[in-house]
């Protein structure tokens, strides 16, 4: 079975990830920003770099999604191909940093190979507000992270919003994040299981 994280930069998914991995014994797959080639340059230039950037995540994530084809073991994802075509590049599109040409090339290409995925079974969408967001960012201090601008952050969880107000492909489970800390807390964690057991129940 697929389960997906999905959330704001800073909401907690690959942290989220990495506990739901260990308790549910799922193999967590996650983003690639370590060996990412474009995402120091998308910072400091996201006009010349966000069309380059986004083909990355989509192809990277293609590649995670089908690679799961025919595994019997249950997966976790920490984001989803969804989040960059319905989020990330429409609002690269709308801030007049991804033009129309390329805009329509990418989403060209992510409906193909839409037509060729699944959705997970149970998507976890972690609602936060962006003082939250931006408390998490500052803390764990990536660099490339720190020309992150609050509106940046709020316009892409205003996408977020909409976003899950409409989504149809599977299951979907919301967690307000601000005041849950399920890395430091066992009893936040424990809130959360205990949600997602209930998820998970109905999926038999």
């Amino acid at each position: 079975m697929q389960f997906a994280i999905a959330g704001n930069i800073g909401a907690g998914k690959t942290s989220l990830a990495e506990l739901l991995s260990k308790h549910y014994k799922w193999e967590p797959h996650f983003e690639d920003v370590i060996d990412n080639p474009y995402l120091d340059d998308f910072y400091v230039h996201m006009e010349r770099w966000s069309f380059n950037l986004q083909v990355y995540f989509l192809n990277s994530r293609f590649r995670q999604l089908m690679s799961f084809n025919g595994s019997e073991k249950s997966v976790v994802q920490d984001r989803t191909v969804y989040e960059d075509a319905y989020i990330f590049a429409p609002n690269l599109h709308s801030m007049g940093l991804m033009n129309q040409r390329d805009f329509k090339n990418y989403i060209s290409l992510f409906e193909l190979m839409e037509s060729m995925i699944k959705a997970p079974e149970l998507l976890i969408y972690l609602r936060s507000s962006i003082p939250n967001l931006v408390n998490k960012i500052h803390k764990r201090g990536r660099e490339y992270e720190n020309s992150i601008s609050i509106e940046y952050l709020s316009r892409l969880n205003e996408r977020y919003e909409a976003w899950v107000s409409t989504y149809d492909k599977g299951k979907l489970l919301v967690i307000d994040v601000d005041n849950l800390d399920f890395v430091k807390n066992k009893e936040d964690l424990g809130f959360i299981i205990e949600k997602v057991d209930a998820e998970i129940s109905g999926l038999f």
